[in-house]
């Protein structure tokens, strides 16, 4: 079972004039002014910084701004700083997974096959792929010292703003952007305009407040007084905050004072300013698996370009017909996320109306998406699962089911599609249904899900015969014995499994004499006649 998500982040456009831009532009670049210069600071300390020096940071920071702003600075700088971290271990676990790699290779002979079942990787094809092989290993060997060197000193490597955005400045005319343009996109990038929220104040958030009527007013900096237009030193901007999207949860949150998180950002391309309101979630208790898989499963198999869902029974028999949920994934970011809300949103929609209570999905992660020693040199596959939103769409799948009350259910990815099709893809086709691997790997994950194997037994026989009806059927109770083994097959030409002739016991004439069959298990020899009866 899949927990719910822990937070709600909800958006709003804010349809400012252009003073209140100017002022809001004016305190965030100052803010993240500070918020840099206390990266900076945190970098430098590494591994010796403790509650002693975050303390002396803040109060630094609380006199040019306030202490509100400064511990909203410092826990981003510390977030930033711990992430920037965890990818520091995530980057040195991959770099010696792929040395290791490269050895294992270097050194089996070239064109050596690979042997599963000593372990054995196969040898690269040419004498060329393996000296550029070795050269590459040393390159990532020079790399994983020099992070190494940075984890053991604490010391992280943050471009605020990003570092695509960045490396862009040197490439405007690629980009087909002046650099006026690039500067505005810079400036807003570094902007630092985030308030944590705090329960019991009022309207649970003393620096960025927002109204249950949508007036929105900010703490202006101590350095910047001469912009607040409102006692107590705050700025109220002349545009309004109206959310659309859980408008009442947020309301009820404000009324009671309860937390809640404020972040302004500028989108520069579009010319717009949105503020984001988050807060954390009282976690649901997550309900017990046979619960959730009471009333059946919808399963999907994610792919490239759509999702294949199947509904399948608690018996783990596939119900109605397959349904395919198409995206896109070209285009922009916003493009592509639109694509994947609207693919889950109908998969949301048709769960609710089979009146399946859970939807098994697979736990995929493509980390060596790139990885050429994994994959070979199919460059199309790599970059196929390189670009797979496996991690997107699983987040958005969780928060949106959360809100429908459906549960989710994640399952080993192993040999889906390949038992799938084997043993489900063939079955299902008819004349009027076309049935596609992605559909039969589906089945293979909601069977999975609800604890049945996924291969399809064999169907009962006609009246009458060997096994009577009933025997074997598709769906065995679980404590039915040998119940994974499919019908015993007896060759013979009795039961015509086998040609005439061609029987376990076609040379024994006697064994198809049934009713004059001598003994099967061993041999009987006419003893001799005793001499004593000869002689008389």
């Amino acid at each position: 079972m899949v927990p719910g998500p822990a937070g709600t982040a909800i958006r709003a456009r804010l349809r400012v004039s252009e003073i209140d831009a100017a002022v809001l532009a004016e305190v965030g670049l100052f803010l993240g002014g500070l918020a840099a210069g206390d990266l900076a600071v945190l970098s430098r300390q590494g591994l010796k910084h403790d509650s002693q020096t975050w303390a002396v940071r803040k109060r630094e920071l609380t006199g040019v701004s306030s202490a509100r702003w400064a511990g909203s600075i410092t826990k981003a700088t510390h977030d930033q700083w711990a992430l920037a971290r965890r990818g520091q271990a995530a980057e040195m676990a991959w770099l010696r997974k792929q040395i290791a790699s490269i050895e294992a290779r270097l050194a089996r002979p070239l064109g050596a096959k690979a042997d599963k079942r000593e372990g054995l990787p196969r040898g690269y094809g040419s004498r060329a792929e393996w000296h550029a092989k070795s050269r590459r290993m040393q390159a990532l060997r020079a790399r994983l010292a020099g992070v190494g060197e940075d984890w053991a000193a604490g010391r992280v490597r943050v471009v605020r703003g990003g570092k695509r955005l960045a490396h862009l400045r040197h490439h405007l005319d690629q980009a087909g952007l002046s650099e006026q343009v690039w500067r505005e996109r810079w400036r807003a990038a570094r902007m630092f305009l985030t308030a944590d929220g705090e329960s019991g104040k009022r309207l649970g958030n003393e620096t960025i407040r927002v109204t249950a009527t949508g007036q929105l007013s900010v703490k202006v900096p101590a350095t910047l007084t001469r912009l607040a237009n409102a006692p107590h030193g705050r700025y109220v901007l002349d545009a309004t905050v109206s959310f659309h999207h859980r408008s009442e949860e947020w309301r009820d949150r404000v009324t009671a004072n309860r937390a809640v998180a404020y972040r302004i950002h500028h989108d520069p391309v579009r010319g717009r300013w949105y503020v984001t309101a988050s807060w954390q979630r009282t976690p649901a208790p997550v309900l017990p698996l046979e619960a959730a898989l009471a009333r059946g499963v919808v399963a999907v198999d994610m792919n490239d370009d759509h999702l294949a869902a199947w509904r399948l029974d608690i018996h783990g028999n596939p119900v109605g017909e397959p349904h395919r949920f198409f995206y896109g994934l070209s285009g922009s970011s916003q493009h592509r996320d639109a694509q994947i809300r609207h693919a889950l949103t109908r998969l949301l929609h048709h769960t609710r109306a089979t009146g399946a209570g859970a939807i098994a999905v697979e736990d995929l992660d493509f980390t060596d998406g790139r990885c050429r020693e994994k994959y070979g040199r199919n460059k199309r596959f790599r970059r196929l699962i390189s670009r797979f939103p496996t991690a997107k769409l699983k987040a958005r799948l969780v928060a949106m089911a959360a809100e429908q009350d459906i549960a989710i259910v994640a399952v080993d990815p192993a040999y889906t599609s390949r038992w799938g099709a084997q043993h489900w893809q063939q079955p299902l086709n008819s004349s009027k249904r076309k049935v596609s691997r992605h559909d039969a790997a589906s089945i293979a994950i909601g069977r999975r899900a609800l604890g049945h194997p996924i291969r399809r037994r064999t169907a009962p026989p006609h009246d009458d015969q060997r096994d009577r009806r009933g025997h074997r059927t598709v769906q065995a109770r679980p404590d039915t014995r040998r119940r994974e083994e499919p019908r015993p097959r007896h060759p013979g030409p009795r039961t015509r499994a086998v040609p005439p002739g061609s029987g376990a016991k076609a040379g024994d004439q006697r064994a198809q004499h049934r009713s004059e069959h001598a003994a099967e298990q061993q041999s009987w020899t006419q003893d001799s006649v005793p001499l004593s009866l000869e002689e008389r």
